[in-house]
């Protein structure tokens, strides 16, 4: 046990122990899938102590792009951001050992290339795992610091229940396709603008979050061991739900103090919407895995912790459930944008 984390060892290993697990936590503890799958006990042990060890590496950047920023956010449709999540829903789910997650990763990936099409210093390619579903990465090489690589990302796989997720209906409408529509959308304004950033912008759709971060896990943990410079990471992860007196959160666990206060700042300066800060309790979304190598993550949520969407991880996360519309999403399109722009000149 570490600070309000625990290592459990499991002797006779299979998919369906974990689920039995991943039961368990969620039921007792309110937590989504409320842990990280490692392959060895060093591995495990490994992040226990770099979760205790982190240090603050990140340097806010001087605000001076607003007027680039605002007239992008002009740009922003709320038609394209519920296109892009009724087609994601349309899959009957995004399991990553699903056909039907591979398929729409695969449909992802075609999207986010016609997007950039007419582009030859954006690619856009697959990061395989160990598993069938892959993520995704789309690279927009940098002009001058190409070397610094600023990221923006959110898992692409959903799931309902806790047994046949091969099979059970899993449109993930808020869990994530909102998340992965908001990265599409602030992929379509950026190309719109013929954004060319001086640094290196990568946008992430990762495989297999909901089973232990495993896709962002084994990113992190490549881009760490080739030793790339990363100066910023921000996870989206649910951007649809709107409830209580906030429309957007910063999760404070897990994530870089520093870097927080930038992206409230913002919020602040070019979304102008309440916000507070809140804790997750626990690793429950990508930036865990870039948290623990040390690389500085933020993770804007769609509401306070306690108040997020009861119907992820079932048949009934629909569009339904976000009021019918894809209007919150768009709150986050423009802390993007703001983000992306201002992190990478």
């Amino acid at each position: 046990k570490g600070d309000k984390v625990s290592i459990l060892e499991l002797e006779d290993f299979s998919e369906e122990t974990v689920l039995k697990i991943s039961e368990y936590v969620h039921q007792n503890f309110h937590r989504c899938s409320g842990y990280m799958l490692h392959e060895t006990e060093e591995e495990a042990l490994d992040t226990l102590n770099s979760l205790a060890q982190y240090r603050d590496v990140f340097i806010a950047p001087e605000l001076s792009n607003g007027d680039y920023i605002r007239d992008a956010i002009e740009l922003i449709s709320e038609q394209e951001i519920e296109g892009t999540i009724n087609a994601l829903s349309s899959f009957n789910n995004r399991y990553y050992r699903a056909q039907t997650g591979v398929d729409s990763q695969a449909f992802l990936k075609n999207l986010w290339t016609n997007l950039a099409a007419h582009r030859s210093d954006v690619s856009v390619e697959y990061f395989n795992h160990s598993f069938p579903q892959p993520s995704i990465i789309l690279t927009i090489e940098g002009t001058t610091n190409p070397e610094e690589v600023v990221i923006l990302g959110g898992h692409a796989d959903s799931i309902a229940g806790y047994f046949n997720r091969q099979g059970a209906r899993a449109p993930g409408v808020d869990d994530n396709a909102s998340g992965i529509a908001t990265i599409t959308e602030t992929l379509r304004v950026l190309m719109k603008k013929e954004f060319r950033p001086a640094k290196t912008i990568k946008l992430m759709a990762y495989a297999g979050e909901e089973v232990g971060l495993l896709g962002s896990k084994d990113i992190a943990n490549d881009f760490k061991k080739k030793g790339i410079k990363v100066v910023g990471v921000m996870q989206l992860d649910m951007t649809g739900f709107k409830t209580g007196k906030w429309d957007l959160s910063l999760i404070s666990d897990y994530t870089s103090k520093e870097m927080n206060t930038f992206l409230a700042t913002l919020v602040d300066t070019y979304v102008n919407v309440q916000w507070g800060y809140s804790k997750c309790g626990y690793a429950c979304s990508d930036h865990a895995s870039w948290h623990k190598n040390s690389f500085p993550a933020g993770f804007p949520f769609e509401a306070h912790s306690d108040e997020h969407n009861k119907a992820i991880h079932t048949k009934n996360d629909t569009l339904e459930t976000l009021g019918g519309r894809a209007n919150h999403p768009m709150h986050f399109v423009k802390l993007a944008l703001s983000y992306l722009v201002e992190m990478s000149k």
